[in-house]
């Protein structure tokens, strides 16, 4: 399951009563196809995920990487010649909410390149679009209450899955939400609101599954606003089946379309 907006986001904007879950299927295979959209649209994805990828340089410009993906976090970056010290990149542009498109090696440098029919550099980070990648992950007011989480574990104790977020916001834990414990993405498929259980997949977004202690800090991913307020503006029209929806708001997509070389 991969959405943009939480199944709570879209209750809300359609203002259906707490116990109306009637159509909540329904709701999130909308929310899904809103949030597949978009992303085909602009050719950009806006929830964070982290990858390696393989980067080839312009020969007629061999200290300088266009990347094929928004970068937020720059982890590492090796070449032919080993790892390179982070220190020697620059990330373009260097606002740090920003996300990067080109990566620049120190004035004169270049990247090693060998014999390999891949003849690339390796890339590693978080990867994708986010306004303000800085206030991106909101703490969720939230501990983890079991004794311990094994990496395999699909279920997740929370001390109070119904109360309030770090701005007030209740509940603090929605269907569709991308959590981040430790190092580990983790997505909530489902909620036990009696039991304050979460029930969850592990290793989103490209992370590794680990265990996680008592007491752990678990934290809630909000995307771009405007981006979440249209992934539930095409969720909202999908459930109503009106009109061609690539018409509501193509200028906005259009201006949000990933440029590539």
């Amino acid at each position: 399951m991969y959405t943009i907006a939480t199944l709570e986001d879209l209750r809300r904007r359609l203002n259906l009563a707490e116990g109306d879950s009637g159509s909540d299927d329904d709701l999130l295979r909308a929310l899904q196809e809103a949030s597949h959209l978009i992303e085909t649209t602009t050719q950009r994805r806006y929830c964070p995920r982290l990858e390696t990828l393989e980067v080839r340089p312009d020969p007629a410009n061999p200290g300088t990487l266009v990347l094929p993906d928004d970068l937020l976090e720059l982890r590492a970056v090796s070449d032919d010649g080993g790892t390179i010290d982070l220190a020697d990149v620059h990330t373009l542009p260097g606002h740090g909410d920003e996300p990067a498109g080109i990566l620049q090696l120190k004035q004169g440098a270049s990247f090693r390149l060998g014999l390999s029919p891949v003849n690339a550099v390796s890339v590693s980070g978080v990867w994708g679009w986010h306004d303000r990648w800085s206030q991106a992950w909101r703490d969720s007011g939230d501990r983890v209450s079991d004794n311990s989480v094994s990496a395999d574990a699909t279920l997740v104790g929370v001390e109070d899955s119904d109360g309030a977020d770090e701005d007030g916001a209740r509940p603090r834990f929605h269907v569709g939400h991308l959590l981040r414990i430790d190092s580990e993405y983790l997505r909530v498929t489902a909620i036990d609101r009696t039991a304050d259980r979460l029930t969850v997949l592990r290793g989103d977004g490209g992370t590794r599954a680990t265990a996680h202690l008592q007491n752990a800090k678990i934290e809630t991913y909000a995307p771009a606003p405007a981006i979440r307020d249209l992934t539930l503006r095409y969720a909202d029209l999908m459930t109503k089946s009106v009109g061609p929806l690539e018409l509501a708001s193509m200028p906005l997509l259009e201006r949000m379309r990933r440029l590539t070389a």
